[in-house]
């Protein structure tokens, strides 16, 4: 049995389609166990990657390493790599057991050992017990679960997952894509996952890599990303962001930062405020509070003017017209409730401020 943790290195890979670059000399390490999502727009490169790794394209330039075994001129076949695909990919002829016991059988595992691993692999997706049922008498979401449980039984180096959830229902991808996560965690496989959803790659990651035009534009945890984004980019595609235009200003402790008639005192923790100048910053809809025009105003609040209002339910999002652009915040249902042309104020705290640091990328 192969060590399911292993470190996955790209060194320098560039993948061109005539004159057409995809992906751009790119440097990344894949930490051993862990699940490492690649996030981005279409056509960021991203699935590109995720072929080059398991075989199906050769890199242009570059090498590709499994721990110690450079597999840059290796087959997908010689590579050890075990992938889950958006369609699924399951034969309509064959039942759950062998579909999924079909690569075992190819490799020739004994009849006893496929039945053995084929039975343990189903419980833990937890599709033990629909051995002789075939793809048309699953749900999408069992479906699902099948590729999986194929991808796994070969105890593969490396686990690969192209957009798996794309093709489910809704309300099934929330409990797809913890299953996911419970299984990656158990197997202990090294594993990438595409996908253009932002709460899927949230939710099921050690770490994401944001990729833009070919190129890695930020890697790092979740929450690294959400809360300390590197670039503009960054923080508009992680989740929900108002991006505005600030001034650093004052020197020692008396520095602060200027966002239209808001003062806000700098914290140690803030990056970038060793200087002056010109900024961007980050306003998570989430940390906006929105408060009356008549209630005691503060040096760090921006007065508005409330232009939509849209009910979702358990909560209420605003936009909010103000002096440094239209803001958009959300709030609970049961808080304080605002209409149009309603005058208020936005009270921001200190810490829920992210500065944006410079990056070049953000104004090619």
């Amino acid at each position: 049995m192969s060590d399911p943790s292993i470190k996955i290195v790209l060194k320098n890979v560039s993948k061109h389609f005539g004159k057409v670059r995809a992906l751009d000399a790119v440097d990344i390490t894949f930490a051993p166990g862990t699940l490492t999502t690649l996030l981005g727009p279409s056509g960021c490169g991203k699935t590109t990657l995720l072929r080059l790794v398991s075989g199906l394209e050769p890199a242009s330039s570059g090498e590709i390493w499994f721990g110690d075994d450079n597999v840059t001129q290796l087959s997908a076949t010689r590579r050890d790599v075990g992938m889950v695909f958006q369609s699924y990919a399951l034969f309509p002829h064959m039942t759950v057991a062998q579909n999924v016991g079909y690569g075992l059988r190819v490799v020739k595992t004994p009849p006893d050992e496929i039945r053995r691993r084929v039975h343990e692999v189903l419980e833990m997706v937890a599709m033990d017990g629909f051995q002789r049922r075939y793809p048309d008498e699953l749900s999408g979401g069992q479906q699902q679960r099948v590729a999986v449980a194929r991808a796994m039984v070969l105890r593969p180096k490396v686990l690969l997952f192209d957009e798996p959830l794309s093709n489910i229902d809704s309300k099934l991808r929330r409990s797809m894509r913890d299953d996911i996560r419970r299984l990656q965690q158990a197997s202990g496989i090294t594993s990438i996952y595409v996908t253009h959803d932002q709460a899927e790659a949230l939710a099921v990651s050690d770490e994401i890599i944001i990729m833009r035009s070919g190129a890695i534009e930020q890697q790092g945890p979740p929450q690294a990303l959400y809360h300390r984004p590197e670039t503009t980019f960054v923080a508009n595609f992680i989740g929900e962001s108002n991006v505005v235009d600030a001034e650093l200003k004052g020197a020692g402790e008396d520095r602060q930062i200027v966002f239209g008639e808001a003062v806000v005192d700098v914290t140690a923790d803030m990056p970038l405020t060793n200087r002056t100048g010109p900024v961007k910053l980050s306003l998570r809809p989430e940390v906006l509070e929105i408060k009356p025009m008549g209630d005691s105003a503060s040096s760090q609040d921006l007065r508005g003017v409330v232009v939509q209002r849209a009910y979702m339910g358990p909560v209420i999002e605003y936009s909010i017209k103000t002096t440094v652009g239209e803001l958009f915040t959300r709030v609970p249902a049961y808080a304080v409730q605002f209409t149009e042309n309603d005058e208020i104020r936005v009270h921001i705290r200190p810490e829920d401020i992210i500065i944006i640091p410079e990056n070049d990328r953000d104004h090619v």
